[in-house]
Parts: C-alpha cells; structure tokens; sequence
C-alpha cells in the first residue's frame, strides 16, 4: 500500500514538473498576447525598448532601400537588412516600386506581396524585439503600383458629390493595396483648392470646404472602416496636407500661404478636423508650405495645440517627402540638418519621410538632452500603437494566394466604371445634340490631342488595362457607326508625369496635323474633340527642375485653333475636356455646341464617356470649383465676402461656371421651399425642405445643393456657404421631397475673439441646382 502510494505521489510531481514545463514554453510577452488591450501591451513592449530601438521607429527608408536592404535584382538581401537595421526600422515606403521606379517597370501584385512577407519576416522573426515595420503607398485615386485599379483624379471624383461611391471605392482601393502588404494610405488630400494654377489642384476635393469635408470623410471610411482597430482588409490613412497648402502664393507649389487665423480655421482646417473627429483618421502630413512665417513642420501651434489638444488627435504626424530637411534647404529657418531634426520632433512631426537624412541624428540628441529623450518617447509611443491598431503584431503577414484575385479584378473595374461615369459633368448641350442618335451619324470624327491618350493623372501606374475614348466608342457603338481618328494638333511633345523636360509641339507639325483633321471631319457625319490639358500641363512641382504651375489657365497650344477650323466644316462638334484644373472656357461656352468635362476618368475613360455620350448614362456631376473666364479673376471661389467683386474696368466677375454647375439629359424643377420652424433658439433646430421635380423625359439623377448666408455678422461672412447636399434619382414627372437639417454647428463661425459661436440673427437659406441657382427663404436665431 504504501509502495502504491509513493508511485502515485511520484507520478503527481512529475506530472506536475512536466506541466509546469509547458506552461514555460507557452508562455509569451505580454506585448505579444492577442487578447490584452492594446494599452498594456504597447506599455510592455515600450518598456523592454533600447534608445537604439526607439531611435529606429521614427526612421524610414524608400530611394535607400537599392542600397540598404536590396540586392542588385531589386530582391530582398537578408544579409543588408541584418547588417543595417538590426535594431528595427519604423517604415518602409513604396515597396511596389522595382529599382528603376521613374521606368514604371514595378513589381507585379504578386512580386509585391512576396516581398513585403520576405521583409516583414525580418523584422518581426529576426529582430530582438520583433517590431514589425510598416509600408506605406500612394493611393490618391488607386492603389499607384503596376495592376491596380485606377479610379477618376479626386477633383473627378469630387465632381460624382457622392459619398457612397467615395466609400466604395476607397475600400477596394485599401482592399488591393492592402492584399499586396502595404498598411498606410498617404491619402486623401485635404486641400481646399483655391487656385487653379496650381498644379497639385487635380489631386483635391475642389475649393469648398464643406464638400471637401465630406468627400474626405468619406475617404477615410473607405480606407479605414468605421473601428478603431484597422481591418486586414483596410489601411490607415494619413490625411494631407496640414495645412493652408490648397491656396499657395501665386499658385506655386509649396509657396507661403498668406492666410489668417480666421480663414484658415474656417476654410483650410475644417476638413481635417471632421476627419479626425468623426472619421477616426491616425496619421496626418505635415505640408511644406509655411503660414505666417513658420513652416508646417516646426509649427507647435498647428500640430500640437490646435491638432493635438484642442482637436483630440492621438495619431501620429508624418513628415511631407524632404519636408525637415526643406527647413535649412529652402525655408532656411534652422541652420543644419541636426538642428531641424530637434525642432521638428518638438514641435510634434514623429517620424521622417521618406529616406534617412536628419532623424538619424536624434539618437545622438536623446541620449544626451532629456528633452529630446521625452519627444522621442512620445513619438515612438504613437507609431507603435498604430502598428497595433493595424494589426501587425498579430497578423503581419498577407496571403499571396489571394492577391492576383483581389488586385485589378472584373468586380473593381466596374466600379471605377461607374465611379467615372458620375464623375462627368454636362456643362452645354445646345440644341440638345446629346444623346448622339446614332441613326444620324454613320462615320464619327474622334479629334484631338485626348482622344487616344492614356490620361490618368498624377500618383499613377499602369492600370489591368485603360480605355481610351476611340476605343470606347468602338466598344459602344460595335456594328452602328465607323469611328475614325485624328491628332488634330498636340498640347505637348509625348512624356510622363514623372519626368522632365516639358517640351511644346512645333507650331509647324500642328498645322499639319489640323489640316489632316479638318479632312478626317469633312468625310464624317459628327466630330467629337478631345482637349484640355494632360499630365505633363498640370502636375506637382516638387522641384525647380520638375514643374507643374502655370501662370495662365488658358488652353495651350493651337488647341482652339484646331476647335474652329473643325467649326468650320459645318459637321456638329462636341468638345470634351480632359484637364487637371479648371480652364478658361469662356470662347468654348460662347461658340461650342456641346461640352463635357471629364478631368481624368481613370481606366475606364473611353467607357464610361460613350456612354454618356450615346444615352446609356445620364450625366449627373456638378463642379466642385469655379471655372472663371481669365487668369486676371484669380481667385475665383464662389464662397468670397462680399466686397471681393466689384467688377474691373472693361471685364466682369461672373464665371464661365461657377461652383456646383452641372447640366443632364432632363431638367428639374424646385418649389415649395419651407423652413420649420422658421425662428429658433441658439440650441434648436430647424427642417428645410424643398419639393423637387424631373420635368423632362428620362430618369435622372440631381445633386440639391443646400447654402446659407448670416446677413449680419459680427464679422464679415461670405456672400454663400454649401452646408448640404443630397443626390435623389426621378423618374419622368416624379417628384420627391428632400430635406436638410440645419443645427447651430451649420451656422458658427470665429467671432472677433476667435471663439467659434452662433450669433442671433437673420439667415438666408439658398436650396437649388448650383451656387448660383436656387430659391430662397429665411431662418432667424434668437436667443
């Protein structure tokens, strides 16, 4: 018995022993362990960080990646990164981007995938700590890497004023970049646009802040979802550029934008403030403008006191590409490389873009000033707890099985289909030449320097394929009609948005050309003319040698040269505009029959036009921006106070187009606008609704747009204010109600005191088809 009982007090210690064995090797760090808050195991990790360690989360690499962690192929080297980064590194930027990246001979979606595992597996399996390193790419309207799906330009897509389709197609967008290991969205742009010559316009929402304020927000939805912690299928977004860079001195890039605290509030910050506050965004760029004299990037008001602390934000700060080193480079507001890496880390920007050139020296910094040490920390602690709301702790790794399926499918290709049909807008359809009935026009001239041009815009790649307007008209039309080409005449010589030189055609060659295209027109029934600009006309300027400003927005070139001579054959023409920035239409408002404007349409550009052009889509866009008659009427936004317009000796103010203009293949009538209750309090609300009619003979869609005005203010205000918009689809004859809440955060504004209040008083309240045609009735505030 007792032998018995010694066996089993023997079995019972070494089970016990074994047991405990286990649970040893089971045992993880807490900053490892999936089912902790995030809070405590970003204090665990934090807590076993070396300063070396630290010093690398702020430090990312991209035109150093040849040199520091690729072998000669463009393959990832093991042996480099063991050598260079063997404390960790905070992010690495473009990975899709082969060695040659100018050459546009990038990774396939695939090759992508494969090497951002083979790197990630570096850094979070042979590491000490295993921090895992973030990528990040350009998506300003796609993912801009080889295959993947490009949507119209922002300032296109801001012209469908549709959230939904905003939503839905940033998501795929983060869905595909996503699927090939890239985490953060440099994107989207917050600018407010407020000068068309600027050549980064085409990369913005347009020039209200209301609508940009919407159509980020909906941006970020897309990209990021609606919880804080960031899906597998999601990346977070990094809104740009904080702040004031959309209306840049003389329309030149990165130049000192000369605006107050006022307007800068009320204009520039707004919709960076809704997308944080309601839109949940995590990372934010610094601009390379300054205001004031203080360059974005050393600004401690704008990044810590407004962003941080009265805004709430606890993501992280991006540096713009070479925006520290801009500092003695070219605002000269520091003296040196070390100097402008202290200041910038103190005034609130946490890690440098793109490549390391002055963060580096913070190491240095830390381990000697207590200060900087105390920044870093905090700088590190806001990376770090991004990279756990991403999720790459936990799943730093992609399937590659599945990216060739996801990036460039037949299901994405049809929404940026049907995100580049509502992005056309209808600006002239004289004698209602559109729809083309197709019965009357056997032989079709496509004319013009856009017509069989691949046109996508800035921060692109190369699409699964692009569709240009000969070739959709071709896809439409089949057996019904001949489609024939001409250049016409050239806005350029052939080239890329990424590299220079610009050259302009020889005026000879393009008369050449448009006699050729005057021969095409008259052997054809109808002409459509593709013109405008193209990429090489309006792009960033990020250096003296790369421009992309101009001083005019007239047309370039013989391009309205080509327009009449094509007038002349007598043959219909229809002029559709393929640009960047809004143009001087005044002479094509006064002498074409028909006007389309596309901006850029993404891949599916011949398309989705052919369809609109044939009837199989009712155009449904408004301008997001004020197209004005000349250069001289700079600026030239609808929401100005209202001494900025006295007319000029010999000329007048009033726009070609103004904001919010759009035409369809129907017309909509408005009546029956009420205002209940029409007298409120400062903490109440009021309804107003208007009763909205197709009164013509297809279904279409119409875009009520929503603006009011304080008639007396304690400050000036602007003449106008977009405060809502709803898109409503009629049938023929049917009507519909449509409603818009205004609540005293519709009607603040920063008083004298700079104190964002509602004052009692009198508003008017404008509901119609643009800003400059709507019906009116009146809402009072009372105390």
């Amino acid at each position: 018995m007792l032998k018995t009982i010694k066996f089993i007090l023997l079995a019972i210690t070494l089970f016990g022993s074994s047991f405990s064995g286990i649970a040893q090797r089971k045992k993880i760090d807490p900053y490892k362990n999936s089912k902790l808050p995030i809070e405590e195991r970003l204090d665990d990790l934090f807590a076993r960080m070396t300063l070396e360690e630290k010093a690398m989360q702020v430090l990312c690499i991209w035109d150093q990646k040849a040199e520091l962690i690729l072998d000669e192929d463009g393959n990832f080297s093991l042996e480099k990164a063991a050598q260079n980064f063997p404390n960790g590194l905070g992010q690495i930027a473009r990975p899709s981007e082969a060695l040659e990246r100018v050459q546009m001979q990038n990774r396939t979606p695939t090759q992508m995938a494969e090497l951002t595992n083979e790197i990630q597996r570096y850094f979070v399996e042979k590491t000490r700590l295993g921090i895992p390193v973030v990528f990040h790419e350009e998506v300003l309207h796609g993912h801009a890497a080889r295959k993947g799906t490009h949507f119209p330009v922002p300032i296109a897509l801001a012209s469908s004023w549709d959230t939904d389709l905003m939503e839905r197609s940033f998501s795929v967008i983060a869905e595909e970049a996503r699927s090939r290991g890239a985490q953060l969205a440099l994107a989207p742009v917050l600018d407010v646009a407020r000068d068309p010559r600027w050549g980064r316009f085409e990369e913005t929402y347009g020039e209200d802040p209301f609508l940009v304020s919407e159509m980020g927000l909906a941006a970020v939805k897309g990209l990021q979802g609606t919880e804080e912690q960031i899906g597998s299928a999601k990346m977070m977004a990094t809104l740009k550029h904080l702040a004031g860079h959309g209306q840049p001195e003389g329309g030149v890039n990165t130049a000192p934008a000369n605006i107050s605290e006022r307007l800068l509030r009320e204009v520039f910050l707004m919709p960076f403030e809704k997308a944080i506050k309601q839109g949940g965004a995590k990372s934010v760029m610094a601009s390379y403008n300054e205001i004031d004299g203080i360059p974005s990037h050393i600004n401690s008001w704008l990044l810590k006191d407004v962003l941080r602390n009265e805004w709430g934000f606890d993501g992280q700060v991006v540096a713009d590409y070479g925006g520290i080193s801009d500092l003695y480079r070219r605002h000269f507001v520091v003296k040196d490389s070390t100097e402008a890496a202290r200041e910038a880390l103190l005034a609130g920007v946490d890690i440098e873009l793109p490549d390391m050139v002055d963060y580096p020296s913070l190491l240095k910094y830390a381990a000697q000033d207590s200060v900087i040490a105390t920044a870093l920390d905090t700088a590190v602690y806001r990376l770090l707890k991004n990279k756990f709301l991403l999720g790459l702790f936990d799943e730093p790794y992609v399937d590659v099985s599945s990216t060739e399926k996801i990036v460039g499918s037949e299901k994405n290709g049809k929404l940026a289909l049907e995100a580049a049909q509502k992005s056309i807008v209808l600006l002239k359809n004289e004698m209602n030449l559109l729809p083309l009935n197709t019965s009357f026009y056997n032989t079709i001239a496509v004319i013009g320097p856009n017509a069989k041009s691949t046109l996508l815009g800035g921060y692109s790649d190369v699409p699964p394929y692009y569709v240009d307007l000969v070739e959709g008209l071709k896809n439409r039309l089949g057996n019904n009609g001949e489609v024939v080409f001409a250049e016409g005449c050239r806005i350029t010589e052939p080239g890329s948005w990424y590299l220079d030189p610009v050259q302009l055609p020889s005026p000879k060659a393009d008369e050449g050309r448009i006699e050729h295209a005057v021969t095409i027109a008259e052997r054809s029934d109808l002409v459509i003319l593709a013109i405008g600009g193209n990429e090489l006309t309006s792009r960033e300027a990020w250096s003296d040698t790369h421009l992309g400003d101009r001083t005019s927005i007239e047309l370039v070139g013989k391009q309205l040269e080509l327009f009449n001579k094509l007038k002349e054959t007598g043959r219909p023409v229809v002029v559709v505009l393929f640009n960047g920035r809004p143009l001087d239409l005044s002479y094509l408002k006064e002498n074409a029959q028909v006007l389309l404007e596309c901006w850029y349409l993404g891949q599916e550009t011949g398309n989705a036009l052919a369809d609109v052009l044939l009837g199989n889509v009712n155009p449904s866009g408004k301008l997001p921006c004020t197209f004005p008659k000349s250069t001289g009427l700079l600026p030239a936004f609808y929401n100005h106070k209202p001494t900025a317009k006295r007319p000029y000796l010999f000329d007048e103010h009033k726009p070609v187009y103004p904001f919010g203009f759009g035409l369809s293949y129907t017309d909509f009538s408005y009546k029956d606008l009420t205002v209940n209750p029409s007298v409120i309090g400062m903490n109440s609300k009021s309804l107003v609704s208007v009763t909205v009619t197709n009164t013509g003979d297809v279904r279409g869609d119409e875009i009520v747009q929503l603006y009011i005005r304080d008639m007396v203010s304690s400050v000036t205000r602007p003449v106008k204010e977009l405060k809502g918009f709803q898109k409503v689809q009629l049938r023929p004859g049917q009507e519909k109600v449509v409603t818009f809440e205004v609540t005293p955060e519709l009607l603040k504004f920063y008083n004298k005191d700079m104190e964002n209040v509602l004052e009692p008083g009198r508003f008017k309240l404008m509901v119609g088809s643009s800003s400059e045609e709507y019906i009116e009735a009146y809402l009072n505030v009372v105390n």
